[in-house]
């Protein structure tokens, strides 16, 4: 008589809370997008200086992700999702107290810091929490929930700085927290207060025992520097470095790019259109899971980036509507971007994952250095000539496609008969 195995219990809750944190997390993060000419306007900011507000978000997500992996060794789950939560709740409020640039800047970091902390613990969470046979499903979810996110954040930022809404109680109370001059600064006082909330959730939050897998843990010193030693550490590297450069890099300047070349409205054309780009690269993420199934991975990546080199051209050439249809376009098809160069990653080492997995993320500061790129040579010579400068990260992600040879390839299904 056979036994049938016994199911892996799951954790709901926890899988609930996961999901909530990567909203957050893709919430506050993405908002900068929207607000940028709100900012850049509020503080008489350069291209330059309004370049350098991603680069103190990002840079410390490239100086933190390692170091967040040694903690998350040391210290509980319970402990360090308290404690980053208590943090953005005190720096989120600090700003809406004291709104300057400089304090602006430093809220900036110190979010940061605690996005990368905050980003190391929850994907184990969510493996034993789920499951390991459902752990899948439950980072495409997860990925919904991001993309969710990054679609909903500027409608609120719409909502709060709106003249429109007049005598609505909730929207004054919030904008008479703020100078008068500064509304968008509200929004981190609605920040601060989802951070103070999900600070006494977590900490009153039940937690199974989380053990991580090979791949999740962080690793010794001496396995980091086996993978420096190592051409294709440092060439997948900058892969994710450039991809989260590219995708900041865009989203990032959409809003100032229609503004200053349209003269379409920051606040509801530009807002909109940063919607968009977040919510075709949520659609393409899941068209992607699917055509991985029948293509491979490296033919993908030549495809999806060629197209996105031509969108981008054409919206930063083209005319006001085909700006506003290519940069959501650009989100669709960089969608698929760094599932791929991060699994030809893993798949192209015979070991150390996990400390691979910490190099690969500090690759995240992409994001802070590439848009202060575009914005340095905007200051120089046009913000068209420095959006153009991201044919040059794209132009890297292309070549991988070529030049890739992972141990293992994609499983793909064949449509052939036998």
């Amino acid at each position: 008589m056979e036994t049938s195995k016994p199911k892996t219990k799951r954790y709901i809750h926890i899988i609930g809370l996961v999901m909530i944190v990567f909203f957050v997390i893709s919430f506050i993060t993405n908002i900068l997008n929207s607000i940028i000419v709100d900012v850049k306007d509020s503080f008489d900011l350069s291209l330059t200086l309004t370049g350098l507000l991603p680069f103190t978000f990002f840079i410390a997500y490239g100086i933190m992700s390692i170091p967040a992996g040694f903690l998350s060794e040391k210290y509980s789950e319970r402990t360090l999702l308290s404690v980053s939560f208590l943090v953005m709740a005190l720096a989120s409020l600090g700003f809406a107290l004291l709104p300057q640039y400089g304090v602006f800047s430093i809220t900036l970091f110190v979010l940061g810091c605690c996005m990368a902390v905050l980003q190391v613990i929850i994907n184990p969470m969510l493996r034993v929490a789920g499951g390991e046979e459902h752990f899948a499903f439950n980072s495409v979810l997860a990925q919904l929930v991001f993309g969710a996110a990054s679609f909903l954040s500027p409608y609120l930022y719409k909502y709060l700085v709106s003249k429109n809404n007049t005598g609505d109680v909730f929207a004054e109370t919030l904008r008479g927290w703020v100078p008068q001059t500064l509304p968008w600064a509200s929004l981190y006082i609605v920040f601060a207060a989802i951070s103070l909330i999900l600070f006494f959730y977590v900490f009153l939050t039940k937690y199974p025992k989380f053990e991580k897998t090979e791949e999740e843990k962080a690793g010794d010193t001496s396995s980091y520097w086996d993978l420096l030693k190592n051409k294709w550490t440092i060439l997948y590297f900058l892969g994710i470095f450039c991809y989260v450069g590219t995708e900041q890099g865009v989203g990032n300047w959409i809003s100032q790019f229609l503004n200053q070349y349209h003269g379409l409205d920051p606040q509801t054309v530009g807002a909109n259109t940063v919607s968009y780009f977040w919510a075709m690269l949520t659609v393409g993420c899941l068209l992607g899971l699917l055509l991985l199934k029948f293509m491979d991975s490296r033919k993908l990546l030549i495809l999806a980036t060629s197209i996105t080199i031509i969108s981008l051209i054409l919206a930063l050439t083209g005319s006001e509507q085909m700006a506003l249809i290519g940069f959501p376009m650009v989100g669709f098809f960089i969608s698929v971007m760094y599932s791929i160069i991060f699994s030809l990653a893993l798949n192209s080492v015979k070991e150390h994952h996990g400390s691979l997995s910490g190099i690969l993320c500090t690759g995240i500061a992409g994001g802070a250095v590439i848009p202060f790129i575009v914005g340095g040579l905007g200051e120089l010579m046009s913000l068209k000539s420095g959006m153009f400068f991201l044919i040059i990260p794209l132009a890297f992600i292309l070549s991988i496609g070529f030049w890739a040879k992972p141990l293992v390839n994609n499983k793909t299904i064949s449509l052939k008969k036998d």
